[in-house]
């Protein structure tokens, strides 16, 4: 067995299950380290600067896929070419590419410890939950969208609310568009951006659970707020928000996807459903919540619980129906930063006051965590959960490290 230390290297790649060959990365790739054929888009090891510059334009979250590897043994363009789907995380114990029967050589202790620094602390894509149903993607195309038509558009903020906030029903008609909590879609916005191309793909989250806005109808819900400033507060008009707010009933829709293997659901009975979310991200945890209610019976479902921010009740999606949905079924905590009078409250600080049966919930091995909001939430998140396991005698890196193992922590940030 050879001494010598051997590089362990973050190699950046292109999930092609995803991907929707937009061509996004490879315009903005600053070093042409992005390139592709009829099949794939594939990222350089040899020329990737790992700028980043890529990260933030790709409409999917294809471009942002990682795998740890020896650095001699990082995947090369042509096999990366021939891929169908990602592989995974590869043991740094094994080499990749190892037949089936083969014996794979062992790399040096010295290799499995750069290894182990190097994963420490990262986040990454968590697998699906072990009992998530099979998710379908890429069903549609930019070249060969599926037409949907809007059968309702209304408004869930209040008319004084500096939030215009939609939730949006789209009707597909005869074409087959499955769809799972969870799962996001794309949307294609009409017209030509500056530079006189088509627009980018926007994705949205699915509000509505697989069978359905209406049960057995083939229609699904978005939430959509309407984007008038960008995120330093200067004004910018978002194209496919305005665009989907403005739509009326009877209006035709391209939609692409649908995409996402990783945020779902667990289907077996028992498992607990920890939710987190601002604004738009409530989506998905409406969808999964619909899903519950539609087919819970006593005892065959887990628990449910919500922490649910925005600034106040009146730009809040969702705010009446949540507070008719009955306590035993689901635990709902709000938290309003700007009511006049009110101390600002935020999700976080709504988690460390049920410290108590939150850690309840992350010590149970059938609880799953669901994060999805605006980017900035992660870190008080975080250390809300920091606090309140050091206090209950347990280490949350560790806790989050199982959790994202075992295909229980999902997070969607933007």
């Amino acid at each position: 067995m050879t001494t010598a230390t051997t590089t362990i290297m973050r190699q950046h790649l292109i999930d092609p299950e995803i991907c929707i060959r937009c061509n996004t990365c490879e315009e903005t790739c600053p070093v042409d380290a992005i390139s592709h054929d009829s099949r794939n888009y594939v990222v350089d090891a040899a020329k990737c600067k790992l700028c980043y510059n890529c990260i933030s334009p790709c409409p999917t979250g294809a471009i942002d896929s990682w795998r740890n590897m020896p650095a001699d043994l990082a995947y090369p363009l042509a096999e990366q070419l021939l891929w169908d789907t990602l592989p995974a995380q590869i043991a740094l114990d094994a080499s990749p590419g190892v037949g089936a029967g083969d014996t794979a050589p062992a790399l040096p202790d010295d290799v499995q410890q750069i290894a182990a620094a190097s994963t420490a602390g990262q986040g990454g894509v968590a697998p699906p939950p072990w009992s998530a149903a099979h998710p379908y993607v890429n069903l549609y195309s930019i070249q060969q969208p599926a037409v949907a038509t809007v059968s309702g558009n209304f408004r869930l903020t209040a008319e004084d609310a500096s939030s215009d906030i939609r939730h949006i029903v789209l009707d597909f008609g005869n074409a087959s568009f499955p769809v799972l909590e969870g799962q996001t879609i794309g949307i294609l916005a009409p017209g030509l951006d500056a530079n006189g191309k088509p627009h980018h793909v926007r994705l949205y989250s699915v509000a509505s659970p697989r069978d359905g806005e209406r049960p057995k109808y083939n229609n699904l819900s978005l939430t959509v707020k309407r984007v008038t400033e960008d995120h330093e507060g200067k004004p910018a008009q978002g194209i496919a928000s305005n665009y989907l707010c403005d739509l009326k009933k009877g209006d035709k829709v391209n939609v692409v996807g649908p995409y996402g293997t990783s945020f779902l659901m667990p289907n077996h009975p028992g498992s607990n459903l920890l939710m987190i979310c601002t604004g738009t991200g409530s989506a998905p945890m409406r969808a999964m919540t619909e899903r519950r209610r539609r087919k819970s019976a006593p005892g065959e479902d887990g628990k449910l619980m919500l922490f649910f921010g925005a600034r106040t009740a009146g730009e809040l999606p969702y705010f009446g129906p949540l507070t008719r949905l009955p306590k035993e079924f689901i635990d709902i905590n709000l938290a309003f930063s700007r009511v006049p009078g009110q101390p600002r409250q935020y999700v976080q600080d709504r988690i460390r006051s049920r410290a108590e049966d939150v850690v309840r919930l992350l010590k149970d091995e059938n609880t799953y965590l669901y994060l999805c909001g605006l980017k900035g939430m992660e870190k008080g998140v975080d250390e809300a959960f920091a606090d309140i396991c050091s206090r209950n005698g347990l280490d949350w890196k560790v806790v989050q490290a199982t959790l994202l193992q075992q295909g229980r922590y999902h997070v969607e940030t933007y």
